[in-house]
Order: structure tokens, then sequence, then C-alpha cells
């Protein structure tokens, strides 16, 4: 690889229907949103009187909704309960472009989560979930439609929340598809510690730094750790390609199997908000390189992305128009060798 190059604005364009699959766990993030003038009577907290709400899709529904956001073509596959709040991320989701698949469950409901807001303040969060392992049935259901739906897609994105889709089980029979897939699809996978173990096959992972040093069992916050958890993390996965996110620090791509390090500063200018930020940078770097960008570019556009969305409150998207202006305002890329 030949370090990070220059991207066209214009070839944002490229990427308007270009083919992703995401597969992983989906929630359904609810906003309840309002004013707080007073403190209850009926203990020290404050109350929020609430004056609308909305609901967003959540965790893979958030990769896809970036995809979907940038003119994508995207297809989701996740696990739901066989609830209302089930009915409202499948409203959502197809509201936002996205052909959904979800897999409806007699024994766990759709994650939900759920934020008091007074005057863009968040007070609390409810979260409702079972992370146990899917059920036989369940894994079944959603290998006959991962291999309905694979056939066709050059790039497919694994989203794993630890909800409980991915295990042993799961990436065995996961794998053992896209090998038989002609070409192979290149397979992104953004990794949670706790399922470590399990990930094989991905052509680049993409974990953000704490993640990345719950995996190696060491901080990574220097420079020097980054390198020595992303040089350890390509061993450890057999993976050709490693982004770890940095946060305000931007991004570190490990390629040709640790012999090319790259570090992308953030392009963000203001950081209100870092919420959503990895899902994307997983989709944009998803749908680029489904475009035929390198993987060099795909980096460098991903890293554009996530300096937008992070000056925005909430999980955001970002628009082929948004992202044309922030390359045209300065195209150039700033990288350097590690």
């Amino acid at each position: 690889m030949n370090g990070i190059q220059s991207i066209c604005p214009q070839s944002v364009l490229s990427l308007e229907k270009q083919r992703v699959l995401v597969i992983g766990d989906c929630m359904l993030d609810a906003y309840l949103l309002g004013d707080s003038t007073r403190i209850s009577p009926e203990a020290p907290v404050p109350v929020v009187r609430v004056e609308c709400q909305r609901s967003v899709p959540g965790g893979a529904g958030n990769v896809a909704r970036n995809i979907a956001a940038l003119r994508g073509c995207v297809s989701l596959i996740t696990i739901a309960g066989a609830d209302r709040e089930a009915d409202i991320l499948e409203e959502v989701l197809r509201g936002e472009s996205i052909d959904a698949f979800l897999i409806r469950s007699n024994t766990r409901p759709t994650t939900l989560k759920t934020r008091v807001l007074a005057r863009g303040q968040q007070m609390i969060r409810l979260d409702r979930e079972v992370n146990d392992a899917l059920s036989q049935q369940e894994e079944e259901a959603l290998m006959r439609q991962v291999r309905e739906s694979l056939p066709g897609n050059d790039v497919v994105i694994l989203s794993d929340y630890g909800k409980g889709i991915v295990s042993a089980s799961f990436m065995k029979k996961f794998t053992a598809l896209l090998l038989k897939q002609n070409p192979v699809p290149k397979l992104l996978i953004d990794p949670k510690p706790v399922n470590a173990a399990y990930y094989s096959g991905a052509y680049i992972m993409t974990p953000n730094a704490k993640e990345a040093g719950e995996c190696v069992g060491f901080p990574v916050r220097s420079s020097e750790e980054v390198k020595q958890a992303g040089k350890i993390l390509l061993d450890r996965f057999s993976c050709p390609n490693m982004l770890i996110t940095l946060g305000a620090e931007g991004m570190a791509l490990f390629s040709e199997g640790g012999k090319s390090i790259q570090h992308l500063p953030t392009s963000a200018r203001d950081v209100f908000d870092v919420t959503g930020a990895g899902d994307t940078v997983i989709a944009v770097l998803g749908l680029a390189l489904a475009s035929g960008m390198n993987l060099s570019q795909a980096c460098l556009l991903a890293n554009r992305a996530a300096g937008l969305v992070v000056a925005q409150v909430g999980a955001a998207v970002v628009s082929p128009e948004d992202l044309i202006r922030e390359l045209e305002r300065n195209f150039r890329p700033d990288s350097s060798v590690w």
C-alpha cells in the first residue's frame, strides 16, 4: 500500500446504489424529549415534562442507516422480539430505505434503549435487553436468511453489540457460508471483546481503543501502545488489516499484515458526541470498498465522515452532500506513517 491517498470529492457519488449486507445486533433507540423545571416531591430527582418522542434504529441498525443515508443499497439481518417494539423498529428501518429482515423471537424481547432528555441533556437511560446466545431455532432461522441474502454482496458487515447473535456456533456456520461465495465477500467486523475468541475470516476489523485494549490486556493510549496492540490483534485474528479508532486522535490503519501503519488525525473541528461514530466508520468503509475504492481511500473517507458525525448530538448520519462539502473544504489527506 502506498500510503493514504487523496480522494476526489465527487467520488462520493460512486457510493450510490452500491450493495452492502449488514448482519448483527439491532436495537430500538427511543428518545423522550422535554423540559425539567422542578424536583419531584416523591424523591430528589428531576421531573421531566415530555413534549415529544422519537425512535431510531440503533446498533447494527445504525450502521445500515448510515449506508442508506449515503444512498447505498443496504440489507439488514437481525433478531428482534415478537413485540410492539419490533414493529416500530421494522417501521423506522423501512422508513430509512433499509431492506430489513427481522427474525422474530418468542423468547427474547427487542433490545430497547430509552433515553430521557431535558433541554438536550440526558437525564437517564433505561435498557431492556437479553444478551443470552440465540437458541438453536433462532440461529437456524438467522442462517437461512443469511444464506438467502449473501449472493450478490461483495461486502458484508458484522456489527457485534454483544446481544447474542455472535457465538462460536454462529461464526463457524457464517464463515463457511462466506467461503462458498464466488467471489468471497470482504467481511468487516466491528468487534466486542467478549466475543473475541470467535472471530475469524475478516478482511478488516474496526475496534476502538478501549475495545483493542480489552482484547490485548493492556491500556491503549499512546501511539506506541496503539502500534503494539494493532500488531497483536492482526496476529490473534489472522486478519490482514486492522483499523483502530482513537476518538479525538483519529484512526490507525494497519495493513499488509502490520508492515504498513498509517495514522489519520481526526478531521473534526468540534466534538460534541461520539455516539455512533464507530457505526459511521464501518458503514462508510464498507460502502466505499463496495464501490471499488482501495482500502486507503475508504479509510480516508470513513475518517472524514466520522469527523462530521461527532460534531452533532446523538447518533447522526452523513449525507453525500455533507461529505462532498467536507472533502471540498480540504481534500488533501493529512496522514503520517507510524
